[in-house]
């Protein structure tokens, strides 16, 4: 739904490497994400780019903008952190028990989900390689630039939901503490895939946002 947005921008959706239809890789990390995305905007010549990142997505984009800041016209974060622990427990269950962690995954949706939105993100999920999953799932848990997210200062959305237990509002709560160009929306009715719950909501955030910035 986020790429259906009635903005005055060309709005892309990448496929990281090994993920859904994108190219396999052996191995991936946080510096590939990266490198792939720089790649990405290079490619196509974009400019004024507005980087958006869910969760590990997030943690791509802050990198980048790290890297390059002066490339980078707004942010927008959305159920993520500037520090993104994972539970061993969860780790311990991509590896060795890909299914079981498939069907834990309703608990990161909000209670009220319905079945076929969590079905349809369970069959997303099941077209990425576990190996993969595992990887990101080990980006994510040594991810932590807590100590530079008041150095960002292209403007910010941040977006969370309100039931989010992966990155719970805190997480949010301190990037709009720290970034002094930030504005904060906290989406009732949601969890950590706050765009699948309740993409109205997140679209309509969105959009007023950058329609600041066009």
């Amino acid at each position: 739904d986020q790429l259906k947005l009635n903005v005055n921008y060309n709005i892309y959706a990448l496929d990281l490497p090994s993920h859904s239809k994108s190219d396999e890789f052996s191995e991936h990390s946080l510096e590939l994400y990266v490198d792939v995305l720089r790649k990405f905007i290079e490619f196509l010549d974009l400019r004024n780019v507005i980087l958006c990142g869910h969760s590990l997505g997030g943690a791509v984009i802050q990198s980048y903008y790290f890297m390059y800041p002066f490339d980078t016209t707004a942010l927008i974060l959305i159920g993520t952190g500037g520090r993104l622990r994972v539970l061993p427990s969860t780790l311990e269950s991509v590896k060795n028990n890909f299914q079981e962690y498939l069907d834990n995954t309703e608990g990161s949706f909000y209670p009220s989900t319905s079945k076929e939105i969590i079905e349809d993100y369970k069959n997303e999920v099941s077209k990425t390689d576990p190996s993969a999953i595992y990887d990101d799932f080990k980006i994510c848990d040594e991810f932590d630039t807590l100590d530079k997210t008041s150095s960002i200062k292209a403007p910010c959305l941040i977006i969370v939901g309100n039931e989010d237990v992966s990155t719970p509002p805190k997480y949010s709560e301190f990037f709009h503490k720290k970034i002094n160009n930030s504005e904060l929306v906290i989406i009732e009715k949601a969890g950590h895939l706050v765009m699948l719950e309740q993409p109205k909501k997140i679209n309509k955030a969105i959009v007023n946002f950058i329609n600041k910035y066009t």
